[in-house]
């Protein structure tokens, strides 16, 4: 049997000016979630989030935008994306069904640190899916983090590269 070599010569690279390395970066998309304001009382009570976007890839007709969005819409871009594209979505922070109970000691879910820790989950999520390729074609995601409000009987579609 003949010995095999690793060829282990180096491969030619151009130097790295200044403005490469500290220019900005060739492709960026930048999601935070923040900003938790809760608005409304009794049952009507709910916590709504400012969702950042920040990016240079050609497929967002945006470059930065600012949305407020609360649970129940990211429940409804994650179930559209499972719907329609082929990617695998993850899950959601849980719905914390038990800090919903009456008679707690709390503020269940409008308690700052669940509310923090939700805001969390959300960034995750949000920077998981839009950073997906295939997810980035969906409509719904481009509505969600771009349009100021969500229309759920919107036609699904594919958004075109500008």
């Amino acid at each position: 049997m003949a010995d095999t070599v690793a060829d282990t010569r180096r491969l030619f690279t151009k130097p790295q000016n200044l403005s490469d390395a500290y220019g900005p970066p060739s492709n960026f998309l930048e999601i935070d979630v923040g900003s938790p304001e809760t608005v409304g009382v009794g049952r009507g009570r709910f916590t709504t989030y400012e969702i950042r976007l920040k990016t240079n890839l050609p497929i967002f007709k945006l470059k930065e935008s600012s949305v407020r969005r609360r649970y129940s819409d990211f429940e409804w871009l994650r179930g559209e994306l499972e719907r329609e594209s082929k990617v695998v979505v993850p899950p959601l922070p849980g719905k914390a069904l038990f800090r919903q109970l009456p008679f707690r000691g709390d503020d269940g879910i409008f308690d700052d640190s669940f509310i923090e820790e939700r805001r969390q989950g959300l960034e995750q999520f949000l920077n998981k899916v839009a950073g997906h390729p295939l997810a980035q074609n969906e409509r719904c995601l481009h509505m969600f983090l771009q349009d100021e409000s969500v229309d759920k009987n919107y036609t699904p579609s594919k958004v075109r590269q500008a």
